[in-house]
């Protein structure tokens, strides 16, 4: 392959020689929590996420919700929006074992219909068949991401084995551009990184 898309420094891959690679950084995704809609929460803290996930705090209402036993949904593992997540959201913590989904439209299926269920998705698979969660009061929003309020983003990163070829560089170039930047990125649900 010319190009090998990531949303993970290649350096963070297991079995993967990143000194060979040159990374084009290509836009920003936001990540967040989210959970069935019944379980009445739209906001907690970073710790009662951590705890969470974890499996310090197991019941909804020991956050302000109903008395509903939690169900965590991971993605699976090698997954760059669980890497994401474990790293920015639960601070490096390792989540409990749990249910594991490969695809973040299943994971999003799965918690609109699970009672107690929580995961996590990229901004680009929020709406509102599940409750995206604040944390600390601050909403996942674009705008947020972007002034660093919220803390749960990653890059976007076309690797290129070695120096790319000119044409090759013409595309990358292109991915820069304003009209792809303002248009299908953001059109995708991601930030753009100009």
């Amino acid at each position: 392959a010319t190009i090998g898309n990531s949303d993970v420094f290649a350096e963070e891959r297991d079995g993967v020689d990143a000194s060979k690679l040159v990374d084009h950084k290509v836009a920003v995704v936001g990540m967040a929590p989210i959970v069935n809609k019944d379980t009445d929460v739209k906001d907690i803290t970073k710790q009662e996420l951590i705890d969470i996930f974890t499996g310090k705090i197991t019941n909804w209402k020991e956050v302000g919700g109903k008395d509903q036993k939690i169900n965590v949904v991971n993605r699976a593992n090698g997954s760059g929006t669980r890497a994401t997540f474990e790293k920015w959201g639960l601070d490096g913590a390792t989540p409990i074992q749990s249910q594991e989904q490969d695809s973040s439209g299943t994971v999003r299926q799965l918690v609109s219909q699970t009672p107690g269920a929580i995961s996590y998705l990229a901004f680009s698979y929020l709406d509102d068949s599940t409750q995206a969660l604040s944390i600390d009061g601050v909403e996942p929003k674009e705008e947020n991401v972007a002034d660093n309020s919220w803390g749960i983003w990653s890059y976007e990163h076309m690797y290129t084995n070695g120096k790319p070829s000119p044409e090759v560089q013409k595309f990358l170039d292109y991915m820069m551009t304003e009209e792809i930047q303002e248009g299908p990125v953001k059109e995708l649900g991601y930030l753009p990184i100009t």
